[in-house]
């Protein structure tokens, strides 16, 4: 494709434009353009080049028909996603690009809930649905198609029952450097005529993007769970026994691990894919964390409609014929399951209800529940002791007294550090050797507590003498209780506070918080609620307080169950390396790296086999790239100068500047450390932000952009 010479005369700054082979290269920038993701490369392109190329791909259904002899047609615009009156040429003559695009189509028998393809394809034993061929395409205008299918619906159709028909495809610009762009879409109609009554949409695009930040199947061109019901459904069958509906598949992969049969020592697997070492993020029973009724019109279907298909593909233990682990009652036909299993919980946790049956311990019905808020701290200046008052109450606002703790065997602690510029490198006193940077003191026998849960505490360690700045003290708690005490069903249950922090000046100075990094809110995308240390902590501006850069696992590997561990250096556990190692997951084993932390008891606690859900834009699994998924304020492109170095002796570099242990946490190439302390000076430190900051060459989302 020739562009004329007069597109080449757009550079401006640090921006030019090469000419190779009659194509062009964009070689570097900085500019910005707000109508498109800081995860797209286009969103650093020069607006010329953007102007031109018109980047993004979106299509939109305008109307779809199947004729009385079953001819299936669809009419359907072709656009730039920032700008849908920017028509798209397929052919990628007119405009920059070429389209390739394909087209599904299904309805939903009358009486049944589910959609029935008429593409498919029977080999070997295997029944596929797929995308039409053999159709024609006619041009209305430049981007505006009429697609007729090759397929023709079958004599005497139901012309009342709901169709659904979708476009899907991708476009190639990776001769302007700004990747493949893919897109699909789809429209419910009644081919008579009616009004569509009758849909399926239990669970949204949205919902699995919290985790999966772009689901990109097959390639990256399936994008949208409406698409994906079209194929995936009841009717498709694999010869190895894998069960593609949707609802079972996805039902199972997201057990994963927790698969009563993987529990028992077997597999499930697709192909080559292993699905066996899945750990959803957030609790399987959570079912609302995927069917979430605020952007699904049936998101409640699972408690009105529960299926053998749907709740056999979690519990696939069950033998609903035989009565096997399911209380010996045999259930042939799904309207029997609302007998026992009706939609709405009882007052009594744990029924056989479906919503009691999926009950979180912590969260059912009977757990008084903690509540905490940090009020003052007075006497803060260094060298005192601080006295804090704060608040212990249960959710319906009655304050808890400290017995309460003693006699339920509870914990409530505070934990005080400081400065908040950076953790980890104040002492407060030789007696503090366990917890580097921050002491931890249990109030449990010293507050002093009125009836209204509110509480003092004067620390027994004071704020070094010679402390400046701001410090901050957090509190973390955890009671028990049993429900259904005296019952055959009673359970324990331990509950804890959410951690809270209250920050305070130690020399009169203006407090200044510690900098956000991550949001707790990003966390719970995917964990929907982060509770670690058996639900203790469960805050990251808490978090960090512990895992600041000196500390490491030095108190529990010495006790390691596992010989090979004692045998190995200490690992680091800082917030920011270990969690970016932690994301990292499977992708270390490309670095013959792994990720052991030694926990409380000895434990053996090997992330190694994460596998982080985030998909790139063609689809690959366990794409790191989008730091925004985590980090708060585009805090990922801003490097603080002068923080701790991190002590990790199991690295290839100990300690290593703040910056460069956080980057080469997931970059782990030694290519990248060498570039790493090449640009880094022993008295000035690193120079990370010179090149990688945001609006720099390099930029960090710059870097990272996927398409």
């Amino acid at each position: 494709m020739r562009i004329p010479s007069s597109v080449f005369a757009i550079g401006r700054g640090a921006l030019a434009l090469a000419v190779l082979a009659g194509s062009i290269v964009l070689v570097s920038g900085a500019a910005r353009n707000e109508n498109f993701s800081r995860r797209e490369k286009a969103h650093y392109a020069d607006p010329a080049l953007i102007q031109f190329v018109q980047p993004g791909l979106a299509f939109k259904i305008v109307s779809a028909k199947i004729g009385s002899d079953g001819t299936i047609s669809v009419d359907y615009k072709v656009t730039d996603q920032s700008n849908p009156a920017n028509p798209l040429d397929l052919t990628g003559v007119a405009t920059p690009g070429a389209i390739s695009p394909r087209y599904l189509i299904a309805y939903i028998p009358k009486g049944q809930t589910q959609f029935v393809d008429y593409v498919t394809t029977t080999s070997s034993g295997s029944v596929r649905a797929g995308s039409d061929s053999g159709g024609t395409l006619q041009t209305v205008a430049l981007g505006e198609y009429i697609y007729t299918f090759g397929t023709k619906v079958p004599a005497g159709f139901d012309a009342t029952a709901t169709h659904r028909v979708a476009v899907y495809g991708s476009r190639n610009l990776t001769q302007w450097d700004m990747g493949t762009y893919y897109a699909d879409t789809y429209k419910d109609f009644v081919p008579n005529g009616s009004a569509v009554t009758v849909t399926r949409d239990v669970a949204a695009t949205a919902s699995c993007n919290k985790c999966h930040d772009q689901l990109a199947f097959h390639g990256g061109s399936r994008q949208s769970v409406g698409v994906c019901v079209i194929c995936h459904t009841p009717v498709m069958k694999d010869a190895t026994g894998f069960n593609p509906d949707f609802k079972v598949m996805i039902h199972k992969i997201h057990m994963g691990s927790q698969l009563p049969s993987v529990v028992a020592g077997g597999k499930y697997a697709l192909g080559t894919t292993d699905w066996s070492t899945v750990t959803l993020p957030s609790d399987p029973r959570r079912c609302t964390f995927c069917h979430d009724s605020a952007v699904a019109t049936q998101a409640n279907n699972f408690y009105a409609a529960p299926s053998r298909d749907a709740c056999g593909a979690c519990h696939d233990d069950v033998n609903f014929a035989t009565g096997q682990n399911h209380g010996n009652i045999v259930v042939s036909d799904d309207t029997k399951c609302t007998t026992c299993h009706v939609a709405k919980a009882g007052p009594v946790p744990f029924d056989n209800s479906v919503p009691g049956a999926h009950e979180i311990p912590d969260e059912a019905p009977g757990v008084p529940g903690l509540k905490f808020t940090m009020v003052k701290v007075t006497n803060g200046a260094a060298g005192q002791k601080p006295t804090v008052t704060f608040t212990v109450k249960d959710n319906n606002g009655n304050g808890v007294p400290m017995s309460v703790f003693s006699a339920n065997s509870g914990s409530l602690s505070l934990t005080m550090s400081g400065p908040t510029t950076d953790y980890g490198a104040t002492s407060f006193g030789a007696d503090v050797t366990t917890t580097p940077g921050y002491v931890t003191e249990s109030v449990i026998k010293s507050a002093q507590c009125g009836s209204d849960g509110t509480c003092t505490y004067t620390f027994t360690h004071a704020v070094p003498a010679s402390a400046t700045g701001t410090f901050v003290v957090g509190i973390e708690g955890r009671l028990s209780t049993t429900l259904l005490p005296g019952t055959s069903d009673a359970t324990t249950v331990s509950y804890s506070g959410i951690n809270q922090v209250i920050y305070f000046s130690v020399d009169g100075s203006p407090v200044a918080p510690r900098r956000t990094v991550v949001a707790l809110a990003n966390c719970n995308n995917c964990h929907a609620r982060l509770e670690l240390h058996g639900s203790l902590r469960n805050n990251v501006e808490y978090c960090v307080i512990c895992h600041n850069p000196m500390n490491t696992d030095f108190t529990t590997r010495p006790n390691s169950k596992v010989a090979a561990d004692k045998s190995l250096p200490n690992q680091a556990i800082n917030l920011a390396l270990m969690v970016h190692k932690i994301h990292t997951g499977v992708n270390l084993a490309s670095f013959k790296q792994t990720y052991v932390i030694v926990g409380y008891g000895g434990s053996h606690n090997d992330f190694s086999d994460v596998r982080y859900p985030a998909m790139s834009p063609t689809g690959a699994p366990h794409d790191t790239t989008n730091c925004a998924m985590c980090h708060a304020n585009g805090s990922e492109g801003v490097f603080p100068e002068g923080k701790n170095a991190v002590v990790d002796p199991q690295g290839l570099l100990n300690p290593s500047p703040a910056t460069t242990s956080a980057c080469t946490a997931c970059h782990l190439k030694t290519s990248t450390f060498a570039h790493a302390v090449s640009q880094t000076d022993p008295k000035f430190g690193e120079s990370c932000s010179t090149c990688h900051a945001t609006g720099q060459a390099f930029d960090v989302d710059q870097m990272h952009a996927g398409k």
